[in-house]
């Protein structure tokens, strides 16, 4: 996935306007407005943005941080796979949105392609990437990518970073 010639993805920061930011769900919106940049300075969580190159807007966003899935929570297939620790190290997809004026560009896809990119760049384990979808509609959006339901879970999906590296087109750099 590849960003369109038409954004650049880049860390949020204080020059970015947030205000007109609509993605059309109030709880994504109020929280770019009003909680993000307070993640950031408390290493809750990063956040990046997609900026349209020829209207300098925020067009989406996504938000990462450090979590941890219990190996008991992992499907059998994936866990009989694991070493017996407690917990597998993953990150935590807690926010995925695209403003309304860039809806059905692929937009969404593209970031979170981005996110599993900046993941699997990442200089220490992450086994998986974990989202909780907010609705049906996210769910579907995410089981297109290749995520699967965590058993006993309704809207906890998982997605191990080796196997949304295979199905990728481009590949990272591979580490030292």
């Amino acid at each position: 996935m590849k960003v369109p010639a038409s954004f650049r993805i880049e860390a949020l920061s204080a020059v970015h306007d947030r205000s007109q930011f609509q993605s059309g769900a109030a709880t994504l919106d109020k929280y770019f407005r009003e909680q993000a940049s307070q993640d950031i300075k408390r290493r809750i969580a990063t956040c990046f943005v997609a900026i349209g190159l020829e209207t300098q807007t925020v067009a989406g966003y996504y938000t990462l941080s450090a979590a941890g899935v219990s190996l008991n929570d992992m499907s059998p297939e994936i866990a009989k796979k694991l070493p017996r620790y407690p917990v597998v190290p993953a990150v935590l997809l807690g926010r995925l949105a695209v403003d309304r004026r860039y809806h059905g560009m692929g937009l969404g896809g593209v970031l979170l392609g981005d996110a599993l990119m900046r993941t699997a760049r990442a200089e220490l384990g992450v086994f998986a990437m974990v989202v909780d979808a907010t609705d049906e509609a996210a769910q579907r959006f995410y089981e297109r990518y290749g995520f699967t339901l965590l058993p006993g879970e309704t809207r906890r999906l998982c997605l191990p970073i080796s196997t949304a590296l295979r199905a990728m087109p481009v590949r990272p750099a591979p580490r030292p």
